[in-house]
């Protein structure tokens, strides 16, 4: 881990933690972390659907190549009733994951089960939707994602996305 202290222009100053190894270890959420995850979950979850269409619509524009899991919908423009109803699907993934938060891997491991054998999405795709997931909760929630929340997202869904690929190895 490498930690390094950032000052925001608000003078908000915090400490980051890095993690500098590509392991494959689940990423470890602190218990203030998973706080931050539920507390910050509560507030938005009331959007989820258009979270989730606006990050499943983003992801389909800014990283196409991911159009091939999505070959047999008719329309993948964003707001079109298969990324509206996908961005659902999505999102009340990652909800259950909140609830399921303090053992994600056994929690989702018919997610990831159906993911690896059924689905056969590459797991890569995991990483660039939450990617994709963080940037709309950042613009639709500015004054609720704060770095200190920005950190603990992302640390869930980077553990999230590795706990659906528990079924790849």
């Amino acid at each position: 881990m490498l930690g390094f202290h950032y000052k925001t222009p608000h003078s908000l100053s915090f400490k980051v933690l890095c993690n500098t190894e590509s392991t494959g270890k689940m990423t470890s959420l602190t218990a203030k972390d998973k706080n931050n995850v539920r507390t910050f979950w509560a507030k938005v979850s009331g959007k989820a659907e258009d979270i989730g269409m606006d990050a499943l619509a983003r992801m389909l524009i800014v990283y196409p190549q991911t159009k091939t899991y999505f070959a047999h919908w008719k329309d993948l423009s964003p707001g079109s009733a298969p990324v509206k109803k996908h961005g659902i699907t999505v999102m009340n993934g990652v909800g259950f994951a909140v609830e399921k938060i303090d053992d994600l891997k056994a929690g989702l491991l018919n997610l990831s089960e159906l993911h690896a054998f059924t689905l056969r999405v590459d797991p890569a795709n995991f990483k660039i939707l939450s990617h994709n997931i963080l940037v709309v909760l950042a613009i639709m929630f500015p004054n609720d994602f704060t770095p200190e929340v920005h950190v603990s997202m992302d640390k869930f869904l980077a553990a999230l996305a590795l706990a659906l690929a528990e079924k790849y190895r």
